[in-house]
This record gives C-alpha cells, structure tokens and sequence, in this order.
C-alpha cells in the first residue's frame, strides 16, 4: 500500500532543485545558482573538528549545549544590541529547521502569516505545512524590494494574523531593511498585538548599508524572534546549526516542538559553532570582500546587457528583471540553461511576485562569473 497525504501532494516542487540538479551533473554548465557559500569553512573552525569529536557522539540537551547558548546570547547582546540571556536562545540543525518548529509553536490552523514576496522559497511550503494560511505582501523593484509598511497595513487581519516574517538581507533581492522601515513595521505588529519573525540568515554579509536587528527596537521583546545562522556567515552549511533569539515563552514552545522534529541539534556542529564564534572577523570580511568586487561586476554587467538589476545592498544575490524579454520566468531560465549553459534560478522559485525576474548567485567564483555572463550575452544576442 502506498498513501501520501494531500498536504505533501500539495507541496510545490522547488524548481531549483531540479535546475540545480542539472548543472551538478553535467560538467559544461556554469552554475549562477547556489544558495550557499563556495568558500569552505575556515581553517580554525575545521582544525577544532578533530580535537572535539570524541566528546560529541551522544544526544545534547534538546534546546542546544549550555555554554553555545551563552556565547550566542553574548553575541546578540553585543552585535546586535538585542537584550537577551541564556533562557531565550533555542538551538537547532539550521535555521530552517527552528523557523519550522517556530511556526508549531505559535500557529493554529487557518492563523495566517504575512510573507514579503519575492521571498525565500521554503516559507510558504513551511507555514502550509502546518495548516496555516500565508498572505502575500508584495516587493516592488521600484522601491528595491523593500517592504512598504503601508501595503502591510492593508492586509494585516488583527484577528488573524499572528506572524508577520521579514528577511532581511533578503533572498533572492540581497535587500536590507533600513531602520525607519522596520521601526513602522514594528509599531504595526504591536498594534496588532502580533510576533515578527526575522530571519537574519545573511545578517553578516552586508556591503554599502548596515544591517539592524528589528529585535533591538525599543520595546520589541515580546514581539520578535529573530532567527540566525552560522551557516552563511561562516560558510557552515554542511553542519546545520542555526537558533533562535525570542521571548522565553515562545522559546520554551519552539523547543518543545523541536524536540519531536530533531530531537536535539548536532553534538559536533555545536562545538564547531562555539569556535566559529571565536574566531576573527577578518575570515568574515575576508568573504565579504569577495562577494563584493563579484556583485559589483555582476550587476554592472547584467544591466549593459540589458538586464535591469538594482544593486544589492546584502547577501550574495542579483535579481534581474527580464520581463521584456519573456513571460514565463521558469522557461527562460530553462532555455539559458539549455542554449547558453547557465545555471540561474526563475524567480517564480520565489512567490508569484517574483515571476519576470530571474536570480543571479555569485556565491561563485569571478572568473566563472565571467564566463557566464560572456554566455549569456550571446545569448541574448
């Protein structure tokens, strides 16, 4: 007997697994694609890896070890400015995974969830999943993809919206928020008596514009929980650790049900994320200088061809508008594919908004960057 329940059948195929697929076996095909960092992990953070593995092959405590949640709790403090103690940091395997268990935490079925789209593809999936409604509120490339606080006011239900989720740096815009935005967005969710969610996943990867943690506001305790990553600031993917930063309450329900999801995050990644916040920041800045001098000559070079893309302020991606040029994201991107041997990702990856735009990763090399643009310019030509 096989049965599939109508909640999995009802979940969107992510079309850049299948792209992406694609162009990791096939070996003539340059990829603009991924969603993670090329680099690997610096050397001090792997070094540790050898000297800690025979004290991490058992279960941690399901909320994450004490002393990671202490040092994650001074960190916000310091970086962040966001008041907070042991007692309001849950650790889980990636931020997508206590996002989800967030999400079991705080909604009940048919509470809905305000989600900023073009946005993150595993957002709406995950909040359909546990049988709760997520309601669209637009970006527009004329106001480069940031929320406009007035468009979420019309929306907003006081009695049914329980989550508004930002991203900020944003995928796939590599938007970040200013200050003035997200002190409107908060005033709004404490009218509404409502949480934000603030997924700080690229928080570190910023170049001309400083990020700020709307969980730092005055008076935003109760209503934020902001969710952060050691995967892309320390180019950490593999190892899955990632928490969450909210009121005590809700970190004591996030954990409850996380503990039927994972269990507990893993042992060694922990120990690896404590070292990882010991290291200098000039491994990170390294980085980031990297993805800058590819963003510049990225965008600089997508729009002489004609591509329109606005500079982004964060993270490691361009979105590029080529609604002149089509009408279906997803067939472009599959004909760049087959005709110019690039891997990019349709923008319908990323809401119905994002249809007529495609994403650009440069988490990739320069020179692989080069080529791919020299590609998709006869291409288009």
């Amino acid at each position: 007997m096989v049965h599939i329940s109508e909640r999995e059948q009802d979940l969107p195929e992510a079309l850049i697994a299948e792209l992406l697929d694609i162009a990791a076996e096939r070996k003539d095909v340059i990829s603009l694609g991924p969603g993670e960092p090329d680099f690997i992990t610096p050397k001090p953070i792997l070094d540790y890896a050898s000297k800690i593995l025979n004290k991490s092959t058992h279960y941690s405590a399901s909320p994450g070890k004490t002393e990671l949640r202490e040092a994650i709790a001074k960190k916000l403090r310091k970086e962040n400015k966001i008041k907070c103690d042991i007692d309001n940091i849950v650790v889980g395997a990636g931020s997508q995974e206590v996002l989800f268990s967030a999400f079991l935490a705080t909604l009940d079925v048919s509470e809905q969830v305000i989600v900023p789209t073009p946005g993150y593809l595993g957002y709406i999936p995950a909040i359909e999943l546990v049988n709760a409604v997520p309601v669209s509120v637009p970006l527009f490339e004329e106001n480069d993809f940031e929320l406009n606080p007035d468009d979420l006011k019309k929306i907003i239900d006081k009695k049914k919206t329980k989550v508004i989720l930002i991203n900020t740096p944003s995928n796939p815009t590599g938007t970040v928020f200013s200050k003035k935005v997200l002190e409107e967005v908060a005033d709004i969710a404490i009218e509404n008596d409502c949480y934000i969610f603030a997924d700080e996943a690229y928080e570190k990867i910023v170049y001309d514009k400083k990020h700020i943690s709307v969980g730092s506001l005055e008076g935003m305790e109760d209503h934020v929980v902001t969710f952060q990553s050691f995967s892309k600031t320390y180019a950490m993917t593999g190892f899955r650790v990632g928490y969450a930063c909210g009121p005590e309450a809700v970190i004591r329900a996030i954990t409850k049900s996380k503990h039927y999801v994972s269990l507990a995050p893993p042992h060694v990644s922990q120990f690896l994320a404590m070292k990882a916040l010991t290291i200098p920041n000039s491994y990170i800045n390294k980085m980031v200088s990297e993805y800058r001098e590819r963003r510049n000559f990225l965008v600089k070079r997508l729009n002489k061809l004609g591509l329109t893309t606005p500079m982004p302020q964060g993270a490691f991606y361009a979105f590029s508008n080529v609604k002149h040029l089509t009408s279906s994201s997803l067939e472009f991107a599959k004909k760049i594919l087959k005709e110019a041997k690039v891997a990019v990702v349709p923008g319908t990856d990323f809401g119905r908004d994002g249809e007529g735009y495609i994403r650009f990763s440069y988490a990739t090399k320069l020179p692989l960057i080069k080529r791919a643009m020299d590609r998709i310019e006869r291409f288009l030509k």
